[in-house]
């Protein structure tokens, strides 16, 4: 707790340095899939967006779309703008401005195979500031009760050490075995020097991507400390990032610090006409120290910024691991964009020719579509995505795997799975109805050998050279069907009361589970929490 204390001084620290500097200020948007309201006008072929680098500047995205206006409600007395439309507090002066709303989750579900209702219980304080017109700063802190007597606890199990998908590690609540009790909280600041430049210190998530899921790098894990610059000149936005994460599987669940790792990650998006766009992606994991080198912490070689210098180290045998990946966009239409990715571990021409299931072919691929104002319906949308990964790909060593806190930094299924994953949404005015479809084939590696599927494997235990194919071991087919019906009570920070149903069915030769969680509730759409895998 002194440390964050510490931390957020820090921060108020530097927000009183920089007063008097002389565009909007950068807040980082909030970033939720069910409550991205300008993303339609981002996505418009016009506005030639770079919309898989997220979150979003606000500053951007008020040249294209303006947020603050988005479904406001007319109202006569300051009190109910406040309800419905404005920040709990916001404060404005000539050269700062800050904001303060309440962060929270009231949750009740009912699962038909636990007898125990499931409730959550989340109180929390979201905080914005800006100072002049050159910097901004955001933080929020959540403190959470749970007790998840329903399909959840199945997915915190199959994480091990007690963590909560996205949201880090939890202690035992009320000696409940089911019961969790876990803080959430992320922090940032963010200077524009100019229109060209944008730096970014905190802790939290970044997402590469144009779909739901992302092979690159998604905000499927827990928030980790970063820096980040972002160059925006002509057509062309590149992003610099460099992170440290944690492993936890060799470390006692009591224990906060665990073993170290870094990575470091270069996102090139190059808007080459209005209608398409073309990327590429590079990331590097290390570890804090090997028994080698001995202690590396941040290694200063992976400070160089220039794309693509990575491979060139790999083929010289470097002990990191290495990723590197390309994604496009094609928008049809102006309310319609096709989208992509592709990414690559390791292979070999010459093995992919063969194509006898070399074990070293490690890939992944993604395709899909999404449309705004489906059959011209006013705020129908559709999303559909295919996402295929080969087994083995994204592991190296139990430590500089592509995971952080027990979590792939990708697609939470990992690896050596296929997924198609459909969403049909439809907003009127402030009501939302949201439906999600998901079918899942994956393999599940059986009686100790590693077929691919589990990344904290080490990646030289394979079971075998040749012959791996997709859904190796045991095959599990999963069916997910997650629909929900909300009402945005404030766009300002996402307040929403909701109710919603999730069925999930998932078989294998071992396994014939078939679960239904209904649950009501009251929250903040702040984040992304996957639950859906």
């Amino acid at each position: 707790k002194k440390m964050k204390i510490k931390f957020f001084g820090f921060l108020v620290f530097l927000s009183l340095a920089f007063t008097y500097l002389n565009a909007q200020q950068p807040y980082n948007l909030i970033f939720n899939h069910s409550y991205q309201h300008i993303e339609r006008d981002l996505y418009n072929s016009d506005s030639r967006f770079h919309t898989a680098i997220k979150p979003y500047l606000k500053n951007q995205t008020d040249t294209i779309s303006n947020y603050d206006d988005v479904l406001q409600i007319e109202t006569t007395k300051k009190i109910w703008d406040i309800v419905f439309n404005k920040s709990l507090i916001k404060k404005k002066y000539k050269h700062f401005e800050f904001s303060i709303d309440p962060a929270i989750n009231l949750e009740l579900g009912f699962d038909n195979d636990y007898d125990q209702k499931s409730w959550v219980n989340t109180r929390g304080i979201f905080i914005r500031a800006g100072i002049g017109d050159n910097f901004a700063m955001g933080t929020q802190f959540l403190e959470n009760q749970a007790m998840f007597n329903d399909l959840r606890n199945d997915r915190i199990k199959q994480l091990t050490q007690r963590v909560i998908p996205g949201q880090g590690l939890s202690k035992i609540f009320k000696q409940k075995p089911n019961g969790y009790d876990y803080y959430f909280s992320d922090a940032y600041i963010s200077y524009s020097p100019s229109k060209y430049f944008n730096f970014q210190l905190g802790t939290g998530k970044n997402f590469f991507g144009d779909g739901y899921r992302s092979l690159l790098l998604s905000d499927n894990s827990f928030n980790y400390p970063h820096f980040k610059i972002t160059t925006d000149i002509w057509q062309i936005k590149y992003v610099n990032l460099w992170a440290q994460f944690q492993h936890l599987r060799d470390s006692r669940p009591d224990v906060a610090m665990n073993t170290k790792k870094w990575g470091a990650f270069q996102y090139l998006s190059w808007n080459v006409t209005q209608w398409l766009n073309l990327s590429l992606f590079e990331a590097v994991i290390w570890r804090d120290q090997d028994s080698i080198r001995g202690h590396r912490g941040f290694d200063i070689h992976y400070a160089n910024p220039v794309i693509y210098l990575r491979p060139v180290e790999w083929c010289v045998g470097s002990p990191d691991n290495i990723i590197v990946g390309a994604a496009g966009k094609i928008t049809l239409l102006k309310k319609t964009a096709l989208y992509g990715q592709l990414v690559f571990d390791e292979f070999k021409i010459s093995e992919l020719r063969k194509r006898d299931g070399w074990h070293g072919n490690k890939w992944g691929i993604q395709a899909g579509l999404k449309s705004y104002d489906l059959f011209s319906v006013e705020r129908l949308d559709f999303q559909t995505e295919l996402n295929v990964v080969r087994p083995f790909m994204y592991s190296h060593d139990p430590v500089t795997n592509y995971t952080h806190f027990n979590q792939p930094l990708a697609h939470p299924l990992g690896s050596n799975f296929a997924e198609a994953v459909t969403f049909l949404r439809y907003g009127y005015k402030r009501l939302f109805f949201d439906v999600q479809l998901i079918f899942a084939k994956h393999g599940a590696d059986t009686a100790n050998l590693n077929y691919g599927n589990n990344l904290f494997l080490p990646y030289s235990t394979y079971a075998q050279n040749y012959g791996n194919k997709f859904f190796q071991a045991d095959e599990v087919n999963l069916k997910i069907l997650n629909a929900t019906v909300s009402f945005l009570i404030n766009p300002a920070y996402n307040l929403n009361v909701y109710t919603g149903i999730i069925v999930r069915n998932e078989t294998s030769s071992t396994i014939n589970r078939q679960q239904k969680l209904i649950v009501f509730g009251i929250r903040t759409s702040l984040h992304n929490f996957y639950w859906d895998f």
